[in-house]
């Protein structure tokens, strides 16, 4: 359980982790975010709020793969960095969980200033940029969107109708392929874990 510290004079809440390191979720330093600790959390936080159709929960990890793997068909000529990027880009939420749209609308400007701080610390900690362009921001938010579709339809209940209005219509997009069945925790925690070696090594070439 994450915990404040208030020993220093200033508000801390501090996460600790199975590595052994120990996340300031207010501050947090890149030297304290390992792949481990992302791919086990992410692995174990539901999508949807665990209201999804299958014996095993639908993680932020396989949605994570997904998005990754739209993201590669909608833009095929996608830099190794550019696939990093979209295979991380719901990372923070390994340690602040994943809270569906209207909560966080309701939660306001603290919620997305940590989550701003989280992502930039994960990406400086593995050699990405802290910031990224607008443009890439749009095209990893649309193979958001079209994840979020298709697992709001077969997952989630959501009817169609409902899916358009909260995600848009997925036009011209292909969905055979996806991997959208929920995975035990292992399964999916392994196989992030893998693509995440596999872009990494590709990008060190």
């Amino acid at each position: 359980m994450a915990a404040a510290d208030r020993t220093s004079g200033k508000d801390r809440a501090w996460q600790r982790m199975l590595s052994g390191r120990r996340l300031d979720l207010l501050d947090p330093s890149p030297l304290d975010i390992e792949i481990e600790d992302i791919a086990h959390g992410l692995a174990r936080v539901a999508r949807w709020n665990g209201q999804t159709i299958g014996e095993h929960a639908y993680s932020v990890a396989q949605h994570s793969l997904l998005v990754e793997q739209i993201f590669n068909r909608l833009v095929p000529d996608a830099s190794i960095e550019w696939q990093m990027l979209a295979l991380l880009h719901d990372a923070p939420e390994y340690v602040i969980g994943d809270m569906i749209s209207p909560f966080k609308a309701v939660m306001g400007g603290n919620y997305k200033l940590i989550e701003d701080r989280l992502e930039s610390a994960i990406h400086l900690r593995f050699s990405l940029p802290a910031s990224i362009s607008a443009s890439l921001k749009k095209l990893i938010k649309r193979a958001d969107q079209v994840a979020a579709y298709f697992e709001a339809t077969r997952l989630a209940g959501f009817t169609e109708t409902e899916a358009i209005k909260y995600f848009g219509r997925p036009r011209g997009f292909d969905p055979a392929g996806l991997d959208i069945t929920p995975r035990p925790t292992q399964s999916v925690q392994n196989d992030f874990l893998a693509r995440f070696a596999t872009l990494d090594q590709a990008r060190k070439k």
